[in-house]
């Protein structure tokens, strides 16, 4: 169970597929033992025939292999499996044969006939399921169509009644579309969870160029002018000074002052880039968590009478921690609950599905909760994270309402 819930929504949707299809390989040599079984207690079976259930279970453990790299390839993980694509048709074929052959032909008076077409229906039905994963989609048809006619064609020539071979085939397509339409959409369902992973984690990283181009753009701006201004009146300072003219003072007086221009510019444009609204990053966050399956509720006392500088802090703090709940939880519910009480105002965050072996994080210094502990430090409040009840986590924020300013 802990490994279960360590495990992400993308990888959790595989395993089922994965043991889903495991199930249809197993399937085969259940089959045919229950086939064989239920012939030997009715008459004498051939003892080459009970032999066959060894191969059976060869050709049950091969499909296992079959839908362990046919999904693999699926996902895009590795090329198609060709060669343990044939060597399980192969062998299906080969068992398939030998079983309807070896007690002579097939006819309703045959002693193995009801085992003999079980055999051949699972068997190729299990292979043309795996074939539509592991192969492309056009050679999986002409595969199974060979299979089905190999199948077929050699009991019919050795006078196998009409009927039993006409069973075996409508059997095997029946059979074998509805288990390969059943598999092939529970293997596109899984490739679906794990791109739409990975176009979530693309978005993130998208975004967090986006911001760095702008802040890199907005610094260009503010600093490229000036530092060039700067550089170019040192210098004739520099000349000035060496001819002993006083004007010389004049020019360092005037790079002193473009220095401070901006030093307070930078400063500006550093709290532009960090000021964020608290109920904007409330909506946001709820949307966001909506969008992901999270049934989200606010609970606002007095959100109005904060101050814009408490507003923005706490922003942050929503911000971070709806991050957090999508990417290191699986929640079901998530609250936001602000509250003012004795000049302080209490942001508490609280989610559910918090994994019992959480997963390994390497956060910066000024990202993640440490980044929000200092944030909220440098305006007088603190911040705690603790899990209140198993599989539950809560972040609470308490910040001065006369939040005192931060030094950018």
């Amino acid at each position: 169970m802990r490994r279960w819930q360590a495990l992400s929504k993308p990888q959790r949707i595989e395993l089922y597929v994965r043991w889903s299809l495991y199930i249809v390989a197993v399937a085969q040599p259940l089959a045919a033992f229950g086939s064989v079984a239920g012939a030997a207690g009715r008459e004498e079976l051939p003892t080459g025939f009970r032999l066959l259930l060894l191969g059976v279970l060869a050709s049950g453990a091969l499909n296992i292999v079959m839908f362990r790299t046919g999904l693999a390839a699926y996902l895009g993980r590795r090329s198609h499996p060709y060669g343990w694509t044939a060597l399980s048709a192969a062998l299906s074929v080969g068992l398939a044969l030998t079983a309807m052959l070896t007690g002579g032909p097939l006819t309703p008076d045959s002693p193995t006939a009801p085992a003999a077409g079980v055999m051949a229906t699972m068997a190729a039905t299990c292979w043309i399921t795996a074939a539509s994963i592991a192969l492309p989609t056009r050679r999986a048809l002409l595969g199974g169509l060979v299979l089905v006619a190999a199948l077929t064609v050699p009991p019919a020539m050795a006078g196998a009644h009409p009927g039993a071979v006409i069973g075996i085939a409508l059997g095997t397509a029946i059979g074998s579309t509805m288990a390969a339409a059943a598999a092939r959409c529970s293997a596109w369902m899984a490739k679906v969870v794990w791109e739409l992973d990975g176009a979530r984690e693309a978005q993130a990283r998208l975004a967090v160029a986006e911001e760095r181009l702008r802040f890199s753009r907005d610094l260009h701006d503010v600093l490229g002018r000036n530092l060039a201004t700067i550089a170019l009146k040192s210098e004739l300072a520099v000349q000035l000074a060496r001819r002993g003219r006083p004007e010389a003072v004049d020019q360092m007086t005037e790079v002193q002052r473009i220095a401070q221009d901006s030093q307070r510019e930078v400063r500006e444009v550093v709290r532009g880039y960090r000021t964020v609204e608290l109920h904007t990053e409330l909506i946001g966050a709820a949307s966001v968590l909506r969008a992901a399956n999270v049934d989200c509720r606010t609970e606002l006392a007095g959100t109005d009478a904060l101050p814009a500088e408490a507003q923005s802090v706490l922003g942050w703090v929503v911000r971070e921690a709806a991050t957090n709940v999508l990417r290191h939880s699986e929640a079901a519910n998530c609250s936001f609950r602000l509250r003012v009480s004795g000049g302080t105002a209490v942001l508490e965050v609280e989610n559910d599905g918090v994994p019992a072996v959480p997963p390994s994080r390497t956060e910066g210094a000024g990202s993640g909760l440490r980044g929000l502990r200092e944030r909220l430090a440098a305006h007088g409040g603190t911040l705690t994270a603790a899990g209140p009840g198993p599989g539950r986590f809560r972040v609470t924020a308490e910040l001065p309402m006369a939040a005192r300013e931060s030094v950018a």
